[in-house]
């Protein structure tokens, strides 16, 4: 399974919605996901690939992890990934 579907099924699972209805272009907020799903999907996603995330949940624009977009979110943890050596 590719990062971008593992960090689908995440989202979707925190969404409490099917990966299908998760798209790259989609952003959390129109997800539904709020800030205590968002930082069980930062758990779960550190949890997955054994990385380290660098994020805030008390101040989200000041973290180097991109949560824009479900995109930029795979891209960070692809990048992530690449730095940790994973």
């Amino acid at each position: 399974m590719s990062t971008q579907e593992q960090v689908i099924a995440i989202i979707a699972e925190q969404a409490m919605l099917e990966p299908e209805d998760v798209k790259p272009e989609h952003t959390l907020e129109h997800l539904g996901v709020d800030s205590m799903a968002l930082v069980e999907a930062i758990f779960a996603i550190e949890e997955r690939f054994d990385i380290s995330v660098p994020f805030n949940a008390n101040d989200p624009a000041e973290t180097d992890f991109d949560i824009s977009s479900v995109a930029a979110i795979v891209a960070a943890v692809d990048k992530l990934k690449a730095e940790q050596g994973k």
